[in-house]
């Protein structure tokens, strides 16, 4: 038996190259980008990579990443069915490797959003999206990067793109009564009026509008969480010195985008502090940054959950995540050593540049 089961996807196609070549052995020849985009989607769902986790609280726990292979190019709702059908599939895989509890990782947790009765049904295991540490961790990213540029949370304005999702909608709720104004975006409107609805004591700091142009002008805080790729979002029009938090998975924006005179920093991911391990190693491909231990929040969840002997469904679907949830698995991660990480992008450390935010140049 496992203690858990991590449900993941490639980001890029370079990603998808390289974990196929540590798959078969770096002895063997390479194949080319255009041969793996023939032969990926004709990859089942298979257990990828033994994974053991340290705890600050001195044990270990033992789990299994599953990879879905849903292809990189096919991370959008027009594949809805077939994706789902993939991450069911991987889920399958998940319990009969008997893991008890199984978190679903990146783009797999918005397909299941509000969908988890289509996973398998097993007395010995459980289900989370992982979305509520990932909205713990956002929401610390952006408390952290206004610290450092000398700013206040209480003054600012802060947009949230995908606001109606799973992550959008927790962050929304975390925020609201902090914030000076709460920008809501999404693409479905009725769906962003009922999140907007549930701030009635709020209304005149909280504006709703699928137009993300139109709200941008007023932003000095972007949160990022939404279902689409880089090549979707354009964010313009912000004020300068803007800082953005990108915590979608696949990225929202794209590696060039800066604001002006402004920091983007990648949100959702956390630290554990004891140790991650697995084997083949897949951490360097997925994670290609200065940065050792890291991965994405929603998969820290189902692993602190089972540190914390928790195997239950803690997230389980759009409109759930509560600020009061967000602090008891906040609290549970930092028992066992999950700690933010230095903020960065894909360019690098983004601290000092925050910090310089202090002074802007004239």
């Amino acid at each position: 038996m496992s203690d858990f089961a991590l449900i993941t996807h490639f980001e890029t196609w370079d990603r998808a190259a390289a974990a196929i070549s540590l798959l078969r052995g770096w002895d063997r020849p390479p194949i080319s980008i255009e041969d793996i985009r023939d032969i990926l989607p004709w990859i089942p769902p298979r257990a990828s990579s033994r994974v053991t986790v340290g705890s600050s609280q001195g044990r270990q726990v033992h789990g299994v990443c599953i990879e879905s292979f849903i292809p990189p190019d096919r991370l959008d709702r027009r594949f809805l069915r077939e994706n789902l059908a993939r991450v069911r599939e991987a889920a399958q895989v998940a319990v009969r490797e008997g893991a008890r509890i199984v978190t679903l990782g990146g783009f797999s947790s918005i397909l299941l959003e509000g969908k988890t009765d289509l996973l398998p049904s097993h007395p010995e295991t459980a289900f989370t999206t992982g979305n509520t540490l990932t909205v713990a961790l956002i929401v610390r990213g952006v408390e952290r990067a206004l610290a450092l540029a000398g700013r206040d949370l209480g003054e600012s304005n802060v947009l949230i793109v995908g606001a109606s999702g799973d992550v959008g909608s927790g962050c929304a709720r975390c925020l609201a009564p902090r914030v000076r104004r709460l920008l809501l975006c999404a693409r479905n409107p009725d769906r962003l009026n009922q999140l907007a609805s549930e701030f009635p004591n709020l209304t005149s700091r909280v504006a709703a509008d699928a137009d993300v142009t139109r709200l941008s002008q007023d932003a000095d805080v972007v949160i990022c969480a939404a279902s689409m790729s880089a090549s979707e979002l354009v964010l313009g029009g912000l004020p300068p010195g803007s800082i953005v938090c990108d915590a979608g998975y696949p990225r929202n924006l794209s590696p060039d985008f800066v604001p002006r005179q402004g920091v983007v920093f990648y949100g959702g991911l956390g630290q554990a502090s004891g140790g991650i391990k697995l084997s083949p190693d897949f951490l360097p491909i997925v994670y290609p940054y200065p940065l050792s231990n890291l991965t994405h929040g929603c998969l820290l969840e189902g692993i602190v959950l089972a540190m914390e002997q928790r195997f239950e469904p803690f997230s389980q679907g759009r409109g759930l995540i509560t600020p009061r949830r967000v602090d008891e698995i906040w609290q549970i991660a930092r028992k066992h050593g999950v700690v933010l990480p230095p903020l960065f992008n894909g360019m690098g450390p983004v601290e000092q540049d925050l910090i310089r935010l202090r002074n802007p140049p004239r």
